[in-house]
């Protein structure tokens, strides 16, 4: 297939999505997809209110437009409920291209956290925004549970993945810090609660690995713990692997990737029992999940770092590109049978494997016509 994705995160911006993003391109150009891109890079942005780091685009419609048209692809994928993604869905309805969606963030919880704006609000629009999609892609039975009970409707699985080869045990090495080291990796911002692991009345060291717009503030806050900055690829491996427990504090997240990162380096995560660990760790022998965090990051130190580890390999890039190309395959076959007046089989029944043939491995790389050195931090 030709598939073109839509996305408002992308580099230098490091989250789960963009970790998702590039991870899922990568596996779809292996298997012979042909992949184009429309990102921020090349449109004018501003900051978005409240977290400068993250650059939203300034009136993109007309350009993603033209852009759809002339990339002409057999299927589209809109990552995010930003201006690109809302420039491109306008296009795609007006055209009557099929798409489908995915819901990557609590978008809502993380808004009302910043101003108190009503979730009901916030979902409502979500609920439009996703409605004429032909599969909103959500990554665990919580979040399915959670937007369906809130109306959402053609949801589907699509899981997440961990590079087993970056991602794997170390042996501690000989330090001075005193251990034992809890980490956390992620964003530092206010949606995280990182303030509920700092705080807690813990042995050994506070290991901190990120970046965001809270960092100087729990800094101030909490001067004994060890903040390490933004990491990356090996560097950030190294950190999961000398950590003895990782300690995931946050409430809002929608799956959290650092938490099977940390696991495929052999450290068992403690963390609270709300979606996203609920769904993820999910054997008692990998993590600690409790609503006393402190326990449950104490508990976590006596856990067996090689089956921590053997229970991270279940998750894969591939077999989780699998589910996302089927869903992309049901989308295409829904156009072609409302084409021929026949009803869409794959809403109830199994969706058709569709033949394709090795497409060039070069793209139309419109993320890389850049007209500014525009950045695009989270």
């Amino acid at each position: 297939m030709h598939i073109l994705i839509v996305t408002d995160a992308w580099s230098p911006q490091v989250n789960g999505v963009v970790t998702t993003v590039k991870a899922t391109v990568a596996e779809l150009e292996s298997l012979g997809h042909r992949v184009d891109l429309i990102t921020p890079e090349g449109f004018r942005t501003v900051p978005c209110p409240t977290y400068p780091e993250i650059r939203l685009s300034i009136a993109p419609g007309r350009r993603v437009a033209r852009m759809i048209d002339a990339l002409d692809p057999d299927a589209v994928h809109i990552v995010t409920e930003a201006p690109l993604g809302i420039a491109a869905r306008r296009h795609l309805l007006r055209t009557g291209r099929p798409f489908t969606t995915a819901y990557h963030t609590q978008f809502p919880e993380y808004v009302y956290a910043r101003c108190r704006l009503p979730v009901a609000i916030s979902y409502a629009w979500l609920r439009r925004f996703h409605a004429p999609a032909f599969r909103c892609m959500v990554p665990t039975e919580a979040i399915h549970a959670r937007l369906a009970a809130r109306g959402f409707a053609n949801l589907a699985y699509w899981s997440r993945g961990v590079d087993t080869e970056l991602f794997q045990p170390a042996p501690h090495e000989p330090r001075s810090t005193e251990r034992p080291i809890f980490l956390y990796a992620g964003r530092l911002a206010v949606e995280k609660t990182i303030e509920d692991f700092l705080k807690l009345d813990l042995p050994g060291t506070k290991w901190v690995v990120g970046d965001g717009p809270a960092r100087a503030q729990l800094e101030a806050r909490f001067p004994h713990a060890v903040f390490h900055g933004m990491r990356h690829g090996a560097d950030l491996a190294y950190f999961y692997q000398q950590a003895d427990a990782f300690v995931f504090p946050s409430r809002t997240d929608t799956f959290g990737l650092v938490l099977i990162e940390a696991m495929a380096c052999g450290t068992p995560v403690a963390a609270l029992p709300v979606t996203g660990p609920v769904d993820v760790v999910r054997s008692p022998e990998a993590g600690v999940l409790s609503t006393d965090l402190r326990d449950a990051a104490l508990a976590a130190l006596h856990l067996d770092r090689g089956t921590v580890r053997n229970y991270a390999l279940q998750y894969s890039w591939s077999a989780a590109t699998a589910q996302f190309v089927e869903h992309l395959k049901g989308a295409i076959r829904g156009k072609r049978d409302a084409g021929s007046g026949r009803a869409d089989q794959t809403k109830s029944g199994p969706i058709a494997t569709l033949s394709t043939t090795p497409a060039p491995s070069s793209r139309t790389r419109f993320d890389n016509h850049q007209t500014a050195p525009f950045r695009t931090d989270q």
